[in-house]
């Protein structure tokens, strides 16, 4: 991990919400941004920014979220996303999180990642794989 992922640092990303970032159940005029999905896009643009900084072999997996989704997006509409580290230690990275609609903030929350290097979590999930085929 490169000294240059640390507290302050941000991302943000504007992404359009289509059909499958929507849920279904309430009938097509009621069409709006899905909470798993704004959660995903959190996650996702967390990630990017720690692989931004982060060096060769790697990656981060998520270790907890939580947020507020207290607006409608329809589908059609933009979301713009920020997270900002608010903490780094040791491989624990924390983010502030913020996401808006063309309209309002419809989200606010926190969300922690632990930097991995790849080749040992592999190692790690396989030998779990392998205690559970061995029964």
């Amino acid at each position: 991990m490169k000294p240059t992922l640390c507290a302050g640092v941000s991302a943000t990303r504007r992404i359009e919400i289509d059909a499958p970032r929507t849920i279904d159940f309430l009938g097509p005029q009621l069409r709006v941004y899905a909470t798993p999905e704004l959660v995903r896009d959190f996650e996702y643009a967390c990630r990017d920014l720690i692989v931004a900084h982060a060096d060769a072999g790697e990656d981060s997996v998520g270790t907890g979220i939580t947020v507020s989704h207290a607006g409608a997006t329809l589908c059609g509409m933009h979301v713009t996303i920020t997270v900002a580290v608010s903490k780094v230690e040791g491989r624990l990275v924390s983010f502030d999180l913020v996401a808006r609609d063309d309209v309002e903030e419809i989200s606010r929350g926190t969300h922690t990642r632990f930097v991995v290097d790849v080749e040992k979590l592999r190692a790690k999930v396989q030998a779990k794989a392998d205690k559970i085929a061995r029964g």
